[in-house]
Protein backbone atom coordinates (compact mmCIF):
# COMPACT_ATOMS: atom_id res chain seq x y z
CA UNK A 1 0.00 0.00 0.00
CA UNK A 2 1.52 3.30 -0.97
CA UNK A 3 0.33 6.83 -1.48
CA UNK A 4 -0.27 8.17 -4.94
CA UNK A 5 2.00 11.08 -5.93
CA UNK A 6 1.58 14.13 -3.68
CA UNK A 7 -1.65 16.14 -3.87
CA UNK A 8 -2.02 18.19 -7.02
CA UNK A 9 0.32 16.09 -9.17
CA UNK A 10 -0.33 12.86 -11.01
CA UNK A 11 2.34 10.69 -12.50
CA UNK A 12 3.31 12.35 -15.75
CA UNK A 13 2.61 15.81 -14.35
CA UNK A 14 -1.17 16.03 -14.83
CA UNK A 15 -3.09 18.02 -12.24
CA UNK A 16 -5.32 16.13 -9.84
CA UNK A 17 -8.94 16.90 -9.09
CA UNK A 18 -9.67 19.36 -6.32
CA UNK A 19 -10.12 17.66 -2.93
CA UNK A 20 -13.89 18.18 -2.85
CA UNK A 21 -14.28 16.76 -6.37
CA UNK A 22 -12.03 13.83 -5.52
CA UNK A 23 -14.04 13.06 -2.37
CA UNK A 24 -17.28 13.08 -4.40
CA UNK A 25 -15.74 10.75 -6.97
CA UNK A 26 -14.49 8.40 -4.29
CA UNK A 27 -17.82 8.37 -2.48
CA UNK A 28 -19.43 7.35 -5.76
CA UNK A 29 -16.79 4.63 -6.24
CA UNK A 30 -17.69 3.23 -2.83
CA UNK A 31 -21.33 3.09 -3.87
CA UNK A 32 -22.38 6.02 -1.75
CA UNK A 33 -23.58 9.48 -2.51
CA UNK A 34 -22.77 10.89 0.91
CA UNK A 35 -20.06 13.50 0.43
CA UNK A 36 -19.54 13.88 4.19
CA UNK A 37 -16.03 13.14 5.28
CA UNK A 38 -15.37 10.67 8.05
CA UNK A 39 -15.68 12.12 11.54
CA UNK A 40 -12.76 9.97 12.72
CA UNK A 41 -9.85 8.25 11.03
CA UNK A 42 -7.64 5.58 12.55
CA UNK A 43 -3.92 4.88 12.72
CA UNK A 44 -2.44 1.49 13.53
CA UNK A 45 0.66 2.37 15.47
CA UNK A 46 3.53 0.45 17.03
CA UNK A 47 4.11 1.00 20.73
CA UNK A 48 7.34 2.82 19.85
CA UNK A 49 5.53 5.21 17.51
CA UNK A 50 2.76 5.83 20.07
CA UNK A 51 5.26 6.52 22.87
CA UNK A 52 7.25 8.90 20.64
CA UNK A 53 4.03 10.69 19.63
CA UNK A 54 3.14 11.20 23.30
CA UNK A 55 6.65 12.42 24.11
CA UNK A 56 7.22 14.78 21.15
CA UNK A 57 3.65 15.70 20.22
CA UNK A 58 3.99 14.63 16.56
CA UNK A 59 4.86 11.62 14.41
CA UNK A 60 5.91 11.12 10.82
CA UNK A 61 4.79 7.49 11.08
CA UNK A 62 6.86 4.49 10.10
CA UNK A 63 9.21 3.64 7.26
CA UNK A 64 6.38 3.13 4.75
CA UNK A 65 4.92 6.54 5.55
CA UNK A 66 8.28 8.26 5.30
CA UNK A 67 9.10 6.56 2.00
CA UNK A 68 5.75 7.46 0.40
CA UNK A 69 5.44 11.01 1.74
CA UNK A 70 2.13 10.58 3.53
CA UNK A 71 0.84 8.96 6.68
CA UNK A 72 -1.42 5.98 6.08
CA UNK A 73 -4.71 5.94 7.94
CA UNK A 74 -7.91 3.91 7.76
CA UNK A 75 -11.63 4.35 8.08
CA UNK A 76 -13.04 2.27 10.95
CA UNK A 77 -14.44 -0.41 8.64
CA UNK A 78 -10.98 -0.81 7.04
CA UNK A 79 -8.98 -1.31 10.25
CA UNK A 80 -9.55 -5.05 10.70
CA UNK A 81 -8.55 -5.95 7.13
CA UNK A 82 -5.51 -3.65 7.34
CA UNK A 83 -4.46 -5.38 10.57
CA UNK A 84 -4.89 -8.83 9.01
CA UNK A 85 -3.11 -7.93 5.78
CA UNK A 86 -0.18 -5.92 7.11
CA UNK A 87 0.28 -6.41 10.87
CA UNK A 88 -0.46 -10.05 11.70
CA UNK A 89 3.24 -10.94 12.05
CA UNK A 90 4.33 -7.73 13.76
CA UNK A 91 6.48 -8.44 16.81
CA UNK A 92 5.83 -5.07 18.48
CA UNK A 93 2.76 -4.24 20.54
CA UNK A 94 0.24 -2.30 18.47
CA UNK A 95 -2.12 0.54 19.33
CA UNK A 96 -5.16 1.81 17.50
CA UNK A 97 -5.25 5.61 17.50
CA UNK A 98 -8.53 7.39 16.83
CA UNK A 99 -8.03 10.83 15.24
CA UNK A 100 -10.52 13.68 14.95
CA UNK A 101 -10.58 14.19 11.18
CA UNK A 102 -11.56 17.87 11.51
CA UNK A 103 -8.38 18.58 13.49
CA UNK A 104 -6.33 17.19 10.61
CA UNK A 105 -7.86 19.77 8.27
CA UNK A 106 -7.34 19.78 4.53
CA UNK A 107 -4.10 17.83 4.94
CA UNK A 108 -6.31 14.75 5.22
CA UNK A 109 -7.01 13.41 1.74
CA UNK A 110 -9.15 10.40 0.74
CA UNK A 111 -7.47 8.58 -2.13
CA UNK A 112 -8.15 5.46 -4.15
CA UNK A 113 -5.40 2.90 -3.65
CA UNK A 114 -6.97 0.50 -6.14
CA UNK A 115 -10.21 0.22 -8.08
CA UNK A 116 -12.36 -0.40 -5.02
CA UNK A 117 -10.67 0.96 -1.88
CA UNK A 118 -10.44 4.59 -0.79
CA UNK A 119 -8.19 5.26 2.19
CA UNK A 120 -7.44 8.42 4.15
CA UNK A 121 -3.87 9.72 3.89
CA UNK A 122 -2.42 12.61 5.86
CA UNK A 123 -0.08 14.95 4.01
CA UNK A 124 -0.30 17.89 6.38
CA UNK A 125 -1.66 21.43 6.25
CA UNK A 126 0.74 22.56 3.54
CA UNK A 127 0.22 19.37 1.53
CA UNK A 128 3.87 18.60 2.04
CA UNK A 129 4.82 15.71 4.26
CA UNK A 130 3.90 16.90 7.75
CA UNK A 131 3.63 14.97 11.02
CA UNK A 132 0.40 13.85 12.64
CA UNK A 133 -0.29 15.97 15.74
CA UNK A 134 -0.96 14.46 19.17
CA UNK A 135 -3.72 17.00 19.83
CA UNK A 136 -5.85 15.33 17.12
CA UNK A 137 -5.83 11.98 18.98
CA UNK A 138 -9.20 11.37 20.60
CA UNK A 139 -8.44 7.92 21.99
CA UNK A 140 -5.72 5.27 21.90
CA UNK A 141 -6.12 1.62 22.78
CA UNK A 142 -3.75 -1.31 22.85
CA UNK A 143 -4.67 -3.97 20.33
CA UNK A 144 -4.82 -7.54 21.62
CA UNK A 145 -4.07 -10.45 19.29
CA UNK A 146 -5.90 -13.66 20.15
CA UNK A 147 -6.50 -16.66 17.90
CA UNK A 148 -5.26 -14.70 14.87
CA UNK A 149 -7.64 -11.76 15.38
CA UNK A 150 -6.98 -8.29 16.77
CA UNK A 151 -9.39 -6.67 19.19
CA UNK A 152 -9.96 -3.56 21.30
CA UNK A 153 -13.07 -1.63 22.30
CA UNK A 154 -12.66 0.78 19.36
CA UNK A 155 -13.30 -2.16 17.02
CA UNK A 156 -16.41 -3.38 18.83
Amino acid sequence: MSCPPGPGVEQGGATRQKSSDRRRTMAAMEGGVNEREEEYVYRISTVEEWEALQKTGTTFGGDLDKSTGCIHLSKLHQVESTLQNFFLNTKSDLYLLKFDAKKLGDGLVYEAVDNSNVFPHFYGPSHSFSPLPLDAVVKAEKLVLSAGKFSCSLLN
